[in-house]
């Protein structure tokens, strides 16, 4: 009888080890899953806001490259404010801002002040008139005149005698900076409206007949007209082959070289150079800097 007894609880003990082992062989095998899986684990290590503030031109390619960077890192709040060049490299030196955006070059005193200029993209400057306007085509010396107010009426250059209404951005503004910089007339233009935002002034041209605005090339749409510039039209190609010469770069400034940052700054950096974050560039209609 205690043999069977004893024989009964070596079995027993037997059976409980072999499960044990089968169970310690299955948890390991668990974690090794767990840690098959970098990519989720390493976007949750994200945590946290980084904030840009800048060119209203440069408005639709940092939204469509924040709503990717937060999809992608589901920790992360990328806030971004659109009040202007000038006013966001501003936000950026005081320390108000982890990046500032300029559609336009820095200015050596933003430079010296400790701003890096990061050109991320480059867009183009189209030349816009209302749909009426008989005008498709004005020389690089046209524009001059027409901006500095020696060219009053559109039928000085071919068109109707219709007064030229000439609208313009805000002072601050970076595609004002860069349009006036280009052609060379910095202060000396004729402006008749002043206004905040590229939608703004597609909005003007749109009603109102004799009017003519600059505008970034990627919210160009059917209520107004692009005019070519010395024959040449505004497009992407003839941009990147240097034919047309209304261009100007989109800067994602930092205080310091982006390697200075943090970790989460340079995570969004990355993003943007990433295959995907130029795809997002190139999607908004701008182009890739060389």
């Amino acid at each position: 009888m205690k043999k069977n007894i004893l024989k009964r609880g070596l079995l027993f003990l037997l059976g409980t080890c072999v499960i044990l082992g089968f169970s310690g062989c299955a948890g390991t095998g668990d974690t090794a899953d767990s840690s098959a899986a970098p990519s989720s684990a390493a976007s949750a290590k994200l945590s946290g806001n980084i904030s840009l503030t800048g060119s209203t031109s440069m408005e639709k390619m940092v939204n469509a490259l924040a709503e990717g960077f937060m999809e992608a890192n589901t920790g992360v709040k990328v806030n971004a404010e659109f009040v202007g060049s000038s006013a966001g490299i501003e936000a950026l030196v005081a320390g108000n801002c982890d990046i500032g955006n300029a559609s336009r070059e820095l200015k050596d005193s933003e430079k010296s002040s400790g701003a890096v200029e990061n050109i991320m993209a480059i867009d183009g400057i189209a030349m816009v008139v209302n749909k009426a306007n008989t005008v498709t085509d004005l020389t690089k010396d046209q524009l001059i005149g027409i901006y500095t107010g020696t060219i009053k009426n559109w039928s000085e250059v071919g068109g109707n005698d219709t007064a030229i209404v000439v609208v313009g951005r805000e002072a601050g503004s970076g595609t004002r900076g860069a349009f006036e910089e280009i052609l060379g007339i910095e202060d000396k233009c004729s402006y008749a409206n002043e206004l905040d935002s590229t939608g703004a002034a597609m909005a003007k041209v749109a009603s109102t007949e004799g009017a003519i605005a600059y505008v970034s090339l990627d919210i160009l749409d059917d209520t107004v007209t692009a005019v070519t510039l010395d024959g040449v039209e505004a497009t992407p190609e003839n941009i990147k082959a240097g034919n047309y010469f209304l261009s100007r770069p989109f800067v994602m400034a930092t205080k310091g070289e982006i390697s200075a940052q943090s970790e989460l700054v340079q995570a969004f950096f990355d993003y943007v150079e990433s295959a995907e974050g130029q795809k997002i560039i190139e999607d908004v209609g701008l182009i890739l800097p060389n």
